[in-house]
């Protein structure tokens, strides 16, 4: 066999390609157009450049006071218990209900108490009998001695005993006045007037001694609480004046600071007043006010101030996007939020005047993507004008026309 007849021309090369295809059988055919697609490279989409608003920060005013939610609450509130265990036979008492002094709130079961009673009872039958027999021995044995028939020994022995069953008396008779005492603690009455704020335990249920059954909002002086952030409550002193101001009627009151908490909240962070309202306020318990303390009056001071849109929330807390003008690029700033002034938030540290950051559309972003300027319609239209005068010009020669 010669060179020359392995030469195949393309022309062959094609024939035998399209023999060897149709020996495939015909339902292999879609599958094997699938791995030949799956086996190309996918075309990677582009990200689409955004366009954002912004705004430069600047060092503004507060225009606001600071202002805080408090609940008014009764200066002393009680949580009433048992003194003694057992099973909770009913409760009289209801959220909402005005008590007095004395009024029955709730009953235990009396019987093991009563039992327990009667036991003591006959204890003190028994002590008073060897009492009285021990006297009637000492008073023969004092007989006997008068006649020499016994020594002094005896009579002091018999003097003992009596002396023995005396106290063995008045030891018995304490614990029954006890146990009486207890008999009568199965019932829980009001100890001062006021209102029942709390129910917590219900019939049937068996109380341990102590254990709180209501809680009572005792009648008098007035308190507003309210939580202050970490960061201002060393701005709070005893005795420095704040507003209250009543949601519902919008009632304007003047308070002090009473107490305020040496700890922080373990889960919000956050330290707890108490304000002490004048003994003739008349506030709804549980009501809502708003507080305006004078220590933290924030009206006037320099501070700046971003949308609340601005904002964005990632795993450091509070953030926004800074824009970069040099690479037209986005990145993420964390911020320190430290107080609401109307529709805006008081950014304490993260930002430094003449930045531009996004007011809108925060959560479509990521770090470094690439975003245009947005403008508005008229920002564009001048621009345009600037860039072509005599286009500006005609179009508003052409409006004066129409």
């Amino acid at each position: 066999m010669t060179s020359q007849s392995l030469i195949i021309t393309p022309n062959e090369h094609l024939t035998m390609r399209m023999s060897s295809f149709r020996r495939v059988p015909a339902f292999l055919v879609p599958a094997l157009c699938l791995v030949l697609l799956a086996c190309s490279k996918p075309v990677p989409v582009e990200e689409p450049i955004r366009a954002v608003k912004l705004m430069t920060v600047q060092v503004g005013e507060m225009a606001s006071e600071a202002e805080f939610a408090g609940e008014v609450r009764a200066r002393t509130e009680s949580r009433l218990g048992f003194r003694v265990g057992g099973k909770l036979l009913r409760r009289q008492a209801e959220v909402g209900q005005r008590v007095q002094v004395g009024d029955l709130l709730a009953q235990l079961d009396p019987q093991d108490l009563v039992l327990a009673a009667d036991a003591v009872r006959a204890q003190l039958v028994l002590a008073v009998t060897n009492r009285d027999l021990a006297a009637a021995e000492f008073q023969r044995t004092k007989s006997l001695k008068a006649q020499n028939f016994i020594s002094g020994v005896e009579l002091d022995r018999r003097q003992a005993a009596l002396d023995s069953a005396d106290a063995q008396v008045r030891q018995v008779q304490a614990q029954l006045s006890a146990q009486t005492n207890q008999a009568g603690y199965a019932d829980l009455r009001a100890t001062a007037a006021g209102v029942i704020t709390g129910v917590e335990a219900e019939p049937g249920q068996v109380i341990a001694l102590g254990a709180a059954v209501v809680r009572l909002a005792v009648d008098g002086p007035l308190d507003v609480v309210f939580a202050v952030p970490e960061s201002r409550i060393g701005s709070m002193t005893l005795g420095s004046v704040a507003q209250v101001r009543s949601w519902s009627d919008g009632t304007q009151l003047a308070a002090v600071v009473r107490e305020k908490a040496a700890l922080a909240d373990p889960v919000t962070r956050t330290f707890l007043v108490k304000l002490a309202l004048d003994a003739k306020a008349r506030l709804p318990l549980g009501s809502t006010v708003t507080v305006v303390p004078r220590a933290l009056s924030l009206k006037g001071q320099p501070a700046i101030k971003l949308p609340t849109s601005a904002l964005k929330q990632d795993k450091s807390g509070s953030a926004v996007w800074v824009f970069d003008s040099g690479t037209m690029t986005v990145r993420s700033q964390p911020v320190a939020v430290v107080a609401a002034d109307g529709n805006e938030v008081v950014i304490a540290s993260g930002l430094e005047p003449g930045m531009l950051v996004v007011t809108a559309g925060v959560h479509v972003l990521s770090p470094g993507q690439k975003v245009t300027v947005y403008r508005s319609a008229q920002q564009a239209a001048s621009q345009a004008g600037v860039q072509n005068p005599g286009a500006t010009a005609a179009a508003q020669a052409a409006s004066e026309v129409k």
